[in-house]
């Protein structure tokens, strides 16, 4: 009897598990929501090189680490720490004759020696930049905003995707008669990186006593968050 039992309560937790493979899954509508913010910058990044050109390597390298020396002592003087300078580019490049067809003739050498400045204080790019131009930078790569941490915005942002995400929903159960229930699955998307903003600098040479600080704005980022989420039909 024990035996029999025993069956019968297997077959029983048998159907039950079959009843609920079987039984249908809430109807829903899948969505992508957006959310953005606009952060201001709180780190500026900009490269400055110098460039010489002398008939023997050493002349070359000799002229290029005495301008370069120059100008990290202004960059410091106008309130670089060591921290924010660093090299980010050393180069020597032969300059070459092919006139004629013959064999390139050597005229001289190119030194090039560039120096990457990041600082967290924004209103000092203008700054830096007139000591770097006054000390005698003849290059420049440009000027960069950035957000350092890479948190920032990002609870607003992802709030904004998930109600963007909801409002699409309800439009699209509104069409089909229906209206939305709770939220069944959410997946954060890849966040949308925003372009840099980028500014030349000059790219000549100009007397000491001619540079004013240079103008530049920080302005702000737009960053931007997704998420997808899958909402019940009601």
């Amino acid at each position: 009897m024990k035996r029999f039992l025993g069956i019968i309560i297997i077959i029983a937790a048998t159907q039950n598990i079959a009843l609920a493979d079987t039984q249908p899954l809430p109807e829903s509508v899948s969505v992508t929501g957006t959310g953005r913010v606009s952060v201001a910058p709180d780190r500026f990044t900009f490269s400055v090189g110098v460039q010489t050109v002398a008939q023997s390597v050493d002349a070359a390298v000799n002229e290029n680490n005495a301008k370069v020396a120059s100008v990290i002592a202004a960059l410091k003087k106008a309130g670089a720490t060591d921290k924010d300078i660093r090299t980010s580019n050393f180069m020597i490049n032969p300059q070459q004759d092919y006139q004629n067809g013959q064999l390139a003739r050597i005229l001289g050498y190119q030194v090039a020696n560039s120096i990457t400045v990041t600082r967290t204080n924004v209103g000092e790019a203008g700054k830096l930049l007139q000591a770097a131009v006054s000390a005698g930078v003849n290059t420049s790569s440009g000027l960069q905003f950035e957000v350092s941490n890479p948190a920032t915005g990002r609870a607003d942002g992802l709030k904004r995707a998930f109600d963007d995400a909801k409002a699409k929903a309800t439009v699209l159960a509104q069409a089909a008669g229906r209206t939305v229930g709770r939220a069944l699955t959410i997946s954060e998307g890849s966040q949308a990186q925003p372009p840099v903003p980028y500014v030349r600098a000059m790219a000549m040479r100009v007397e000491a006593q001619s540079v004013s600080e240079v103008p530049v704005e920080s302005g702000s980022q737009e960053l931007s968050y997704t998420v997808s989420v899958v909402f019940e039909l009601r």
